[in-house]
């Protein structure tokens, strides 16, 4: 048998960065959220979709959902005050325990379906897969204004998401970490606190995160050219 994929889409973020609800904005005429779910719903082999919203926009968000024929969304998640707390309640609604998760940020409306197969297939022989690019740009740690050393470019990767985990795996790192209330900044940082491996898989320039007004210029150009490309 199968199996069961499903993906958890954490966007209960207040968009300070980005000065409103950057979920909600319009990317050539549809929300982000909505074509980030679009993305998703387009993939066969991911039966299911639990976004994680703001609770003051739950309403407002199940309307649009519904509005836009997300058929594959039966269920949503409540947000916590930080993402990591956000994630942890849409892992709370899955029901089966063999399934594999793919957490995916809700303000990532260009992933392809390329890509997520990609991450998907590599979990054939994984318990955990991430895509990255290699860093293009020298890196310095810096300290009060002053470079402590220089890292090695060549090992350095932009993590993306969607992360996919075998759910066991993630739910039990997750309760270990909820115990501990460390700071983690992505998912595969919580697994890999629990001793698991991460394979990394090549990600897509495209797949851009949604933080800033630029961010969304620079989605509408990409989103101009994939429509040109047809």
């Amino acid at each position: 048998m199968a199996v069961k994929i499903v993906a958890v889409v954490p966007a209960a973020g207040q968009g300070r960065r980005f000065g409103s609800d950057k979920a909600y904005v319009e990317l050539s005429g549809i929300p982000v959220l909505i074509r980030t779910l679009k993305c998703l719903e387009e993939v066969d082999s991911v039966s299911e979709i639990i976004p994680v919203l703001r609770r003051e926009m739950l309403e407002d968000a199940v309307k649009l959902i519904e509005r836009y024929k997300i058929k594959k969304v039966k269920k949503v998640a409540p947000g916590g005050k930080e993402r990591f707390e956000s994630v942890f309640n849409g892992l709370k609604l899955i029901d089966d325990e063999n399934s594999i998760v793919l957490v995916h940020d809700g303000v990532r409306p260009l992933v392809s379906k390329a890509l997520i197969l990609r991450i998907i297939d590599a979990m054939r022989d994984s318990d955990a897969v991430v895509p990255g690019l290699p860093v293009k740009d020298t890196v310095k740690e810096v300290k009060d204004g002053r470079v402590l050393r220089t890292l090695k470019r060549q090992l350095l990767f932009n993590i993306q998401t969607p992360q996919a985990f075998r759910y066991r795996l993630l739910m039990s790192a997750y309760v270990e970490a909820m115990k501990s209330r460390t700071h983690f900044t992505d998912d595969a940082q919580v697994v890999e606190a629990a001793g698991a491996e991460v394979t990394v898989v090549e990600g897509d320039y495209r797949n851009i995160k949604i933080t800033t007004p630029d961010d969304l210029m620079m989605a509408e150009m990409f989103l101009s050219r994939m429509k040109e490309a047809g």
